[in-house]
């Protein structure tokens, strides 16, 4: 069953990890044995190759860069000019990508339509269909001011995730609390004009409440799970989907330990030990789906390889292909072949279709 997952960090696997995702899973990982730079070498699970293995047409796929102040020890870049480069490698990279073959950029209807048709022809080998992508910036601090939003349209961004960890410029992410300031309210404006889809994920309660409230354009969360299972500011409260099932959007069920199970630690347990396999994962795609009372509003997010690989993900995951696996876990709980095609890739498409039309 062809498959869209809305949240890869495809660019910073390439540009920071410095994987080349042209190459086999087996491949990347044999040349990171032994490096201990970064905590999920030798456990990638992601490469082109697998994505189409897996079916997997189509993606959302991230820029993303950090400003951080003098005082904050997370990760990132000391100016806004300096994260909004780093975007630009990343952006430059995805070019390379497209003039290689691998991928192809969606930015609308006429776009996504030819890409699908394409896709599924059947006289056209999986290895020369290049994989669709939609380019969304997971935190905003790299846009220098919100005007800079235009730019990024022109070139292609189509969504945006105003916060990531911590406190941001123009909103507080995980583990951070507090309102968007001006700035960050002048983004949601400037997006507005443009149509941007907002990604809630990541916002901090605060800044998510203020929005919902303010932003009036189409709104999807890429890769979240449900604070009801795992207790934590990272995920959404019940309140929180009931609002977002409310303004029609999808949320994307995302395959970090963490977010799935309760007493995960990190670098000490591991999948195996935890019990921690996919269906799990639907635990949290059952839970959603019992509050909207239908299919409607569930997908796929993985954030596979989002700096963990498969020493922090399910177990029956050796690659991104396996995904597909959904397919049989969903069917075994009872969801109809209509309601698993929703999941898989239908809600995504609906979504598209009408937040582009």
């Amino acid at each position: 069953m062809f498959l869209i997952d809305a949240h890869l960090d495809l660019a910073m696997n390439a540009m920071e990890w410095n994987r080349d995702l042209q190459r086999p899973v087996a491949e990347i990982n044999q040349r990171e044995a032994g490096m201990t730079d970064k905590p999920d070498r030798g456990n990638a699970s992601v490469c082109f190759e697998e994505l189409r293995r897996g079916n997997i047409g189509l993606v959302v796929a991230t820029q993303i860069a950090r400003w951080v102040a003098l005082d904050n020890p997370l990760p990132g870049w000391h100016s806004p000019q300096q994260a909004w480069a780093h975007t630009q490698g990343q952006l430059a990279w995805y070019r390379a990508m497209e003039e290689a073959g691998e991928l192809t950029q969606i930015t609308d209807l006429q776009s996504l339509d030819a890409h699908l048709t394409r896709w599924n022809d059947p006289a056209i080998a999986p290895a020369k269909k290049p994989i669709g992508y939609i380019l969304s910036l997971e935190g905003a601090d790299s846009m220098v001011t919100p005007d800079y939003v235009e730019r990024a349209w022109q070139y292609g961004l189509r969504a945006i995730g105003p916060g990531h960890y911590g406190p941001g410029r123009y909103a507080n992410g995980t583990n951070a609390t507090g309102k968007m300031g001006q700035l960050g309210l002048d983004l949601l404006r400037k997006m507005g004009e443009f149509n941007i889809i907002l990604d809630a994920t990541h916002l901090c309660d605060d800044a998510f409440w203020q929005a919902m409230e303010h932003y009036e354009g189409p709104v999807w969360a890429s890769h979240n799970n449900c604070r009801a299972l795992v207790d934590h500011n990272r995920q959404f409260s019940d309140e929180m989907i009931k609002v977002l099932i409310g303004r029609g959007a999808v949320i994307g069920a995302v395959m970090d330990a963490w977010m799935i199970i309760n007493g995960w630690e990190k670098g000490k347990s591991t999948p195996v030990g935890m019990g921690l396999n996919l269906e799990r994962v639907a635990d949290h795609i059952d839970h959603i789906c019992q509050l909207a009372g239908n299919a409607d509003h569930v997908g796929i997010g993985s954030d596979l390889d989002g700096a963990f690989g498969r020493e922090q993900c399910p177990y029956d995951i050796e690659t991104i292909a396996d995904l597909r696996k959904f397919e049989a876990i969903l069917d075994g709980r009872g969801y109809t072949k209509v309601d698993i095609e929703k999941f898989m890739h239908g809600n995504w498409l609906r979504f598209l279709r009408n937040a582009w039309t």
